[in-house]
């Protein structure tokens, strides 16, 4: 860090207590809608074979763990990578992979959220922020 470059005290409130549970409400949702995917496959696709329900159940699970670990560092960067995992189910039925999609970019937009809180931070323009 620069020595002319302004330092700040912490926020009043932690800003990433409620960016972890943002994350993790929306893998929650995430889950739910990669759930109930099931049924369109079944109807549509000619039903849910042992592939395509074991690859739905992996991701769904794999969803579902990652809600509450969203405290841990690059959560952000694995929840991105499982948008692959989501879109890649559109092998299984289109409809799969535009969730996925939609879901990717909800997560870049998390991240543009998340990015522009860290610059707040470092310019000292959250609540509570004073020069020391």
């Amino acid at each position: 860090m620069p020595e002319n470059a302004a330092q700040f005290t912490p926020p009043a409130a932690d800003p990433w207590k409620g960016f972890r549970g943002v994350m993790a409400g929306t893998l929650i949702l995430e889950v739910i809608v990669v759930a109930l995917a099931f049924p369109v496959v079944a109807k549509l696709a000619g039903g849910v074979t042992w592939a395509s329900g074991l690859y739905l159940g992996i991701v769904t699970l794999i969803l579902l763990l990652l809600s509450g670990r969203q405290g841990r560092p690059r959560a952000l960067e694995v929840n991105l990578v499982m948008q692959v995992f989501v879109i890649a189910g559109g092998f299984f039925h289109w409809s799969i992979a535009i969730v996925g999609v939609i879901f990717l970019i909800v997560w870049i937009y998390i991240a543009y959220i998340k990015r522009d809180v860290e610059k707040r931070i470092e310019q000292g323009r959250l609540p509570g922020q004073h020069p020391i």
